[in-house]
């Protein structure tokens, strides 16, 4: 009975399991260059482990969903005045509509916040954005702990989408140099550096801006062409038979 529910048939050598074919070979990583001494010198630091403790900022039980982000952002603006790169890097002019987000809330350039436990630690971080000059935006990720904030996560780019994947968040920035590919990015949560770092980085290629066309095309089913039939053939003209030779 339990054979007959399993595989149908089994007795009778059908239902059974068939060959999928050969396995390919697993093929390891090959090392090119060995002989390569290793670097004695670090890469250029880009900051991405840069974390700092948002000051004057109160949390209370750890609890981001009642933060106001404009608060959050106009702090660190106050505790770095005219700093342009790094990760606390703003343009001069975003600065100003920050300060001015409570008089002017329609020119504030902070947009709406999310929350999401991008660190699993069972509690959400605030996420925020901030639009800059030249279609650029800056994203901001905060973590609450010890009863205030700290920010594990500051990058600008010219942002064409930000999304979320499981614990994940995904940059999406277009190529200037590619027309038609994005640069993809996804920062992580990194326990050892304790800050979100670029995991992955990768350059896809997307559909044309503006166009309906897929990234990859479709086929075009062409209708076979029949072939011109052949003329017909033309009859020779028929030659009269010679004359005897007196």
């Amino acid at each position: 009975m339990l054979c007959g529910l399993l595989l149908t048939g089994c007795g009778g050598g059908e239902g059974g399991l068939e060959s999928a074919g050969p396995t390919p070979t697993a093929v390891g990583p090959v090392r090119l260059w060995p002989d390569l001494p290793p670097a004695t010198d670090p890469p250029i630091d880009y900051g991405e482990t840069d974390i700092q403790r948002v000051p004057g900022v109160q949390v209370q039980d750890n609890d981001v969903h009642g933060v106001d982000p404009v608060s959050v952002v106009r702090a660190e603006v106050r505790a770095h005045p005219g700093t342009y790169s790094g990760g606390d890097g703003m343009y001069e002019e975003t600065a100003r509509s920050i300060e001015a987000c409570t008089a002017k809330p329609g020119a504030c350039p902070i947009m709406r916040p999310y929350d999401r436990d991008l660190t699993g630690n069972g509690r959400d971080e605030l996420i925020v954005g901030i639009r800059m000059p030249d279609q650029q935006v800056g994203v901001r990720v905060y973590l609450a702990e010890n009863g205030g904030l700290t920010r594990i996560m500051s990058t600008v780019d010219q942002v064409i989408m930000v999304e979320l994947a499981g614990r994940d968040l995904i940059m999406r920035v277009g190529s200037a140099g590619i027309p038609g590919y994005e640069y993809r990015t996804a920062w992580s949560w990194d326990e050892e550096q304790h800050s979100m770092l670029p995991t992955r980085d990768e350059i896809v290629r997307v559909k044309p801006p503006g166009t309906g066309t897929p990234a990859v095309p479709a086929p075009r089913l062409v209708s076979p062409t029949p072939t011109p039939a052949l003329p017909a053939p033309v009859p020779l003209p028929v030659q009269p038979p010679a004359e005897p030779t007196p």
